[in-house]
């Protein structure tokens, strides 16, 4: 008897899903505003905020300490972070071979910015595999968390947004694709998740969390098909 498969489509971010970005960006952020704001503080403003732009980064910190940051800081910074990423950045474990081992189109939906996307799926060796296109924040009006990128992957391939099954790291992510009515794996794998983090992940309602790559195709199998994809 064939089976029923319930998901059409496989969407991942793309910083910490397919490559270990978000921790040198971090690294980047927190190098660039070291010489105009405490530390210490800083820490507590950039806690959990992966997964956000830049651009939304910084007005927070700009509210926190009541400070007006140069009007080309922006550009500068993400120039600086997108160029240590490109020399310094690693590939998730097991990404490529996962990925290639689901059947699914898959698509990426991230925040960061097209061009740097195609860098990362170059870098990874996913060019390929990704058939069902790449969706960056300057295609849609609002970035993560709202869920405008998911939706506009989901509406291009054809496909219900329920019938989308997304693979995020970040609550920021998270957010966007259950607000867009898809089913969520949080991966917890990559260098800068906390160990709380899944937790967070878990209270905003993800239901499936996997802290290696090598668990994601079974899951995905299990997802598509039901508890039948389980048996032998």
């Amino acid at each position: 008897m064939k089976q029923t498969r319930h998901i059409d489509l496989l969407i991942c971010d793309c910083d910490g899903v397919l490559i270990d970005s978000e921790i040198i960006a971090e690294r980047a952020m927190r190098e660039a505003l070291a010489s105009l704001v405490s530390l210490h503080e800083l820490e507590v403003v950039l806690n959990g905020t992966f997964g956000l732009q830049g651009r939304d980064i910084l007005a927070r910190v700009e509210a926190h300490f009541g400070i007006c940051l140069p009007v080309d800081f922006h550009a500068e910074q993400l120039a600086r972070s997108e160029a240590l990423i490109r020399s310094e950045v690693q590939i998730i474990p097991g990404v490529r071979e996962a990925l290639h081992s689901i059947d699914l189109p898959l698509a990426i939906a991230s925040n960061g910015r097209y061009q740097a996307v195609v860098h990362a799926l170059q870098r990874s060796d996913l060019s390929a595999r990704v058939d069902s296109g790449i969706f960056a924040a300057e295609q849609v009006a609002r970035p993560k968390p709202a869920p405008d990128v998911y939706l506009l992957a989901a509406r291009t391939a054809g496909v219900a947004p329920q019938r989308c099954l997304v693979v995020e790291d970040s609550a920021t992510g998270a957010t966007a694709a259950l607000t867009a009515g898809m089913q969520v794996i949080g991966f917890l794998g990559a260098s800068h998740i906390p160990p709380e983090h899944g937790e967070t992940l878990r209270q905003l309602g993800v239901q499936h969390l996997i802290g290696d790559m090598r668990e994601l195709p079974a899951l995905v199998e299990r997802l598509c098909y039901g508890a039948a994809a389980a048996r032998p």
